[in-house]
């Protein structure tokens, strides 16, 4: 059989182009900000990982024009070799302290950290008890690991200890967690991952992609939101959201950041994150560093469009964070009104399985702390009219 007879069948995609509701790859032609220009058009932005507004901050670009003036565009090799760069080692002295870590490294794509984490610290006698809305690279990575992958229904402390009480008392153990779930915006319930890892001898690691710089006082993220800085042992985060560049980090004790630096493979035989990134990224958390006034500001305009959207007669997932999410149910209706609200002026994301059961679709709406309410209302008033006046579409089965 010819291997890609998958693709020659494959037919969502097609379906969707030809019905005129295929909602992805818009061309985005200006910055990454509040508002934004997509395919000759202002679009209000409410579909962005950018929370704190720093994607263009005069700063941030000229941290970034200026590394690339000094060390150029990349480095050409991985870390392991000759792609070390000395601003590298800076921002993960940076990071580890403001995490409150002993060290720090950092990978070249957020994905990447979690590959690179999981695969080196859990192996074939260990299990890995992870959530079943954890982020699709914490998947990827447990089985990169070859480590057993026990998955818990979402959030329910009852079934994961359920599980860590059956498992082998032998083997290693690991529970991993989003922070903050990318899709739902809802918060892991760490106090008790945290309780029921000291009770059956298991090691927490938290997923911090959408949690720092966005939960904590000073934005330290989920940890420092619960007050257990010292009791999850790894912290991993991204650079694409809160520190406006690209690329990732872990952070924990230092015996445990070496031993990753030395048997991760998606660390070792990757190259290196450019400097413009790097440069960016550091640039990014001086700013968190010097204006905790951005977090409040974000959660602010975040609870301004959580209490609107109820307003106008929207069905909301309920969360702290910036990401809201409102319901539209099916997938071609929620498909549909991504594409009207885009027509409109307004960009979101859909959420469509397998990221949610079939009838509990979502469009993903997230929020920056520079959005005004101003602008929030006039994004809030075209989504509550084009889904109040979007019909029901029939749906294949």
């Amino acid at each position: 059989m010819d291997i890609f007879k998958k693709c020659f069948d494959y037919e969502a995609a097609k379906k969707a182009r030809e019905g005129g509701y295929y909602p992805y790859f818009h061309e985005l032609t200006s910055r990454q900000d509040i508002v934004v220009n997509m395919e000759g058009h202002e679009k209000i932005m409410i579909g962005s990982n950018n929370y704190l507004g720093l994607t263009s901050h005069p700063e941030v670009i000229e941290a970034s024009k200026k590394a690339v003036e000094q060390y150029g565009t990349g480095v050409s090799g991985s870390r392991f070799l000759n792609g070390t760069l000395s601003m590298h080692k800076e921002l993960e002295r940076e990071l580890a302290e403001f995490l409150n870590k002993e060290d720090c490294t950092i990978f070249s794509t957020g994905f990447q950290t979690n590959l690179g984490i999981i695969s080196a610290i859990a192996g074939r006698n260990d299990i890995i008890f992870s959530d079943k809305e954890n982020h699709a690279s914490i998947y990827d990575g447990c089985r990169l690991s070859y480590a057993q992958m026990v998955r818990y229904n979402h959030a329910d402390m009852e079934d994961l200890e359920r599980l860590l009480a059956k498992a082998d008392p032998n083997k290693g153990k690991l529970i991993v967690t989003d922070g903050v779930f990318s899709m739902g915006g809802d918060i892991a319930n760490l106090p008790e991952i945290c309780r029921l890892a000291r009770k059956y001898g298991a090691r927490v690691m938290v997923d911090d992609a959408h949690g720092f710089g966005v939960l904590g006082p000073r934005g330290r993220g989920t940890a420092e939101h619960f007050g257990l800085e010292d009791e999850v042992d790894i912290i991993m985060g991204t650079f694409s959201k809160s520190l406006a560049s690209l690329g990732g980090y872990v952070v924990a004790s230092r015996d445990v950041v070496d031993y990753i630096r030395h048997n991760s493979r998606p660390y070792i035989f990757c190259a290196a994150i450019p400097p413009a990134n790097t440069a960016a990224a550091l640039a990014a958390l001086n700013i968190i560093k010097r204006e905790p006034e951005r977090i409040k500001a974000l959660h602010d305009i975040s609870n301004y469009v959580r209490k609107g959207l109820r307003e106008r007669g929207l069905k909301i997932r309920e969360s702290e964070t910036p990401i809201i999410p409102i319901y539209t149910y099916t997938p071609i209706r929620t498909m549909v009104a991504c594409n009207v609200l885009f027509e409109n002026g307004v960009y979101v994301n859909p959420v469509i399985p397998p990221a949610t059961p079939q009838n509990e679709c979502l469009i993903r709406t997230s929020y920056t702390a520079t959005h005004t309410k101003e602008l929030m209302d006039k994004a809030m008033d075209i989504i509550a009219k084009v889904l109040h006046e979007l019909p029901d579409f029939e749906e294949d089965q």
